[in-house]
């Protein structure tokens, strides 16, 4: 843009501008069901010199070159492989979608934690009109996903998938068919479902080694329930942390991404998997150019976990970690401000029995530099729970080396009870997904936390809510799944076909709910 146009910027505009590229948002990408609208706004301010459009032979004569290849060869050979996820998820969930106006016009998703609505209405007992309990709704949801193999396995996003009631999936040519979840993982937003009845599905590998920064990247998706969208940028920066969770080393990308983008694929040029789209920053909740994707490394550790066992295991070192600043370097004498500073290690964890101490700095594993304490979560939790480890500990101004072996890291293991997926018909069923309240902010350290209920179970039915906590099954105090399980297949054991659950709420005392025995 040559000098001059810039005087057709009104003040107005300018102002504008500088909104919109404020960066004030995070979002996921997940949208909710229906079509949106996008309407681009624009001004007499926004004046370029006009571009003609050239035929690849007049672009050649003009220019004395071939015109740029494109990407149709491309798309071509990946597009058959992204597929259209659909869902449908009960309202009361915590992973309703929720907004929240700022005030200044932008908004905020929040897809995870009660609403505040919810919050209030446990606060002050609020049950709906004249004091029934509020009927529990369906709503859909849509994302983007892709097959990694010939049989059906695909990859998705946590947060498209996560306490869906049923899942649907689109293939390119319209087909559509009914999906399972085999297994999900919250703290990278990854999850693998699986479509049965074929086994020649067209597929995508992933990426064998990451992309660099100016490579270009081709991301496809679902963007709007539009479905088969391509879009092209580059690969804007690697080793992103956004704060969505305790691994982020996300892949930036600036190929245009929306709301229904989320699981979808984003290849190189070779057309490979180089990450899944998960979330983009955002003043509008549009495309703004910057958007994350989960690196094609971490995909493939976390999915190959979850189809051998549905579930995936980390290792556990047991600190509490801090970064070291430059102030903190030079009052240990450290020449450079590098390492994870230990606030202290946990009681009975392998860096306790190692002799680890507070104000101790890990410096490396295994001969790998560790940078700060982001980056020591992040290979502590690529490494397999029993695997022998060497950390370079820095310890009263002394360097040393200790060898230690990593343990299980707790809660990892915890699956889904009673979930409303495939149920073995032999099993009691509440239709309740608990997580240890020790483990869930806010909830006390006694009993589980109700993290999810299947609308048509019975505890449902007896009018357990998401952020319940049940303290006592059957007379016995439980705290985790498992405890969970094992009372309920007692007392059917027993023959009984009710079990009495001491349960407290946020607007209440402990009370206790005689929820009836099912079966799967």
């Amino acid at each position: 843009m040559e000098g001059d146009h810039f005087d057709h910027v009104s003040a107005q505009t300018e102002a504008h501008i500088r909104k919109v590229l404020r960066p004030r948002r995070l979002s996921l990408l997940a949208s909710a069901a229906g079509l949106s609208m996008v309407v681009a706004l624009g001004g007499a301010g926004f004046l370029t010199r006009e571009m003609p459009s050239l035929t690849s032979s007049a672009y050649a004569a003009e220019n004395g070159k071939p015109a740029p290849a494109g990407f149709g060869d491309l798309v071509d050979k990946v597009k058959p492989a992204v597929i259209s996820v659909r869902v449908k998820i009960d309202d009361d969930r915590q992973t309703t979608p929720l907004v929240r106006d700022d005030g200044d016009g932008d908004q905020m998703q929040m897809p995870r934690g009660l609403a505040p609505f919810q919050q209030f209405e446990r606060q002050f007992g609020f049950r709906g009109p004249e004091g029934m309990p509020k009927r529990h709704q369906m709503i859909t949801g849509e994302g983007s996903g892709f097959f990694i193999t010939a049989d059906g396995y695909a990859v998705t996003n946590n947060h498209v998938v996560d306490h869906a009631k049923s899942v649907q999936v689109t293939t390119d040519d319209g087909t559509i068919y009914t999906a399972k979840v085999v297994g999900t993982d919250d703290k990278t937003d990854l999850a693998l479902i699986k479509v049965d009845g074929k086994t020649d599905f067209p597929h995508v590998n992933f990426a064998d080694s990451p992309a660099r920064v100016g490579d270009w990247v081709i991301a496809v998706g679902n963007p709007f329930g539009l479905g088969g969208t391509v879009t092209a940028g580059i690969v804007s920066a690697r080793g992103r942390d956004i704060g969505s969770g305790p691994y982020d080393d996300y892949v930036q990308i600036d190929a245009p991404i929306n709301k229904g983008n989320s699981g979808g694929p984003a290849f190189d040029t070779n057309g490979n998997v180089i990450g899944v789209n998960t979330a983009i920053y955002s003043p509008s909740g549009g495309s703004v150019g910057i958007g994350f994707d989960i690196p094609a490394a971490t995909a493939k550790l976390v999915v190959s976990q979850l189809k051998d066992k549905g579930y995936v295991t980390r290792g556990w070192l047991g600190v509490q970690v801090q970064p070291v600043t430059a102030e903190i370097a030079d009052s240990l004498g450290m020449k450079q401000a590098r390492g994870a500073l230990v606030d202290g290690p946990q009681d009975g964890s392998p860096a306790a029995k190692a002799g680890i101490k507070a104000g101790d700095v890990i410096t490396a594993v295994d001969g790998k530099e560790v940078k700060d304490s982001r980056a020591l979560a992040r290979t502590i939790s690529t490494l397999a729970p029993g695997s022998s480890v060497k950390l370079d500990v820095l310890h009263n101004g002394q360097s040393k080396t200790m060898d230690l072996t990593l343990a299980e890291m707790p809660g990892d293991h915890q699956k889904v009870a009673d979930s409303s997926g495939d149920r073995d018909a032999t099993r009691p069923y509440l239709g309740l997904r608990v997580a240890p309240a020790s483990e869930v902010d806010g909830a006390g350290k006694n009993g589980v936390v109700v993290t999810g209920v299947d609308p048509d179970g019975p505890a449902a039915d007896k009018g357990l809510r998401t952020g319940d906590v049940i303290l006592d099954v059957g007379g016995k105090s439980v705290t985790n799944t498992g405890d969970v399980r094992n009372a309920l297949t007692e007392a059917s054991k027993d023959g009984k076909k009710t079990v009495l659950m001491r349960v407290k709420t946020a607007d209440s005392a402990a009370r206790f709910v005689a929820v009836p025995i099912a079966k799967g």
